[in-house]
C-alpha cells in the first residue's frame, strides 16, 4: 500500500487491488474465522499507507493476524495494528491447533532469517501449548525457489529452521510470502506452501527478476481436527 490511493506498483493499483481480493472474499460462499497477512503491508514507508490497510481489511469483520515483511515498518506496523482486530506477530489456537507468526525479517535486508531468540520463541510458544498441530507463518521462504534472484533474498537459514519445526513433531504446514508466486512441496516432513501476492506476481525460474501476467490471488485454509489440512489457491481476475 501507498499513502496515496492510486499509487501504483509495477503497474498495478495496489489499493484497487486489495479492494479486488477482498471484495472477491466477500462475494464468495466460503467464509473465514481469521486472516492471516504474510508481510509486506506497504511500500513507501508511511503511516498512512498503514491506515488504508486497516481500514480495508477492518470491513471483513475479521481476527487480522499480521507479521512483518521486508517492506515494513516495525514500529509504524505495531502502532498501526493496535486496534482490537488487529494482531501483531502473534500467535493463537483454534481447534486443537496452534498457528503460530514469526518474525523472519532483518533490519536493512530484502532476504531474512529466524534469529536464535525467535527459534527460542517458536519453541517455547508450543512446548506451551496443548495444541497438538501446528501451523507456522512467515514472511521470506525458508526453501529455494529456483531463481537466482529470489535465491539471494530468501530465508538465510531455511533449512535449518525446517529442521527446529520437523523436531517439534508436531508442525503440520509453513506458509510464507515474499516471493510473489505459487509453491507447495514437502519438506522435512512437513508442507511448505506459498500464497502468491495481492498485487503483483513475479515470473518463476527467472534468473534476474522479472514480473508475469498472473492475477492477484490469495488462499483458503481449512485446518482439520486430525492435523490434516485442505487448502485452495484463488485467483481474482
Amino acid at each position: 500500500m501507498f499513502a496515496d490511493k492510486e499509487g501504483a506498483l509495477r503497474g498495478v493499483n495496489t489499493y484497487a487491488s486489495l479492494w479486488s481480493v477482498l471484495e472477491h472474499y466477500r462475494g464468495s460462499d466460503w467464509r473465514a474465522d481469521v486472516a492471516v497477512v504474510s508481510g509486506d503491508l506497504i511500500q513507501d514507508d508511511s503511516r498512512e499507507a498503514y491506515g488504508h490497510f486497516t481500514d480495508l481489511m477492518s470491513a471483513l469483520a475479521l481476527p487480522v493476524y499480521c507479521l512483518p515483511g521486508n517492506h515494513d515498518l516495525r514500529p509504524l506496523m505495531q502502532e498501526a495494528l493496535a486496534g482490537p482486530s488487529f494482531h501483531y506477530c502473534t500467535t493463537f489456537e483454534r481447534d486443537d491447533w496452534l498457528i503460530a507468526c514469526l518474525d523472519s525479517c532483518e533490519d536493512g535486508r530484502a532476504g531474512g532469517a529466524l534469529a536464535a531468540t525467535e527459534l527460542d520463541r517458536f519453541d517455547s510458544l508450543v512446548a506451551g501449548s496443548a495444541a497438538a498441530h501446528v501451523a507456522v507463518f512467515l514472511h521470506h521462504p525458508p526453501v529455494r525457489m529456483g531463481s537466482r534472484w529470489l535465491d539471494s533474498v530468501g530465508l538465510d537459514n531455511g533449512d535449518t529452521v525446517l529442521r527446529r519445526f520437523a523436531a517439534s513433531g508436531r508442525v503440520r504446514v509453513a506458509v510464507f510470502g515474499h516471493v510473489h508466486q505459487v509453491y507447495d512441496a514437502e519438506h522435512h516432513g512437513l508442507r511448505v506452501i506459498a500464497t502468491p501476492s495481492t498485487c503483483r506476481q513475479f515470473a518463476p525460474g527467472s534468473d534476474e527478476f522479472a514480473v508475469d501476467d498472473n492475477p492477484p490471488a490469495y488462499r483458503r485454509f481449512e485446518l482439520l481436527s486430525d492435523g490434516h489440512f485442505q487448502h485452495e489457491l484463488v485467483w481474482v481476475n
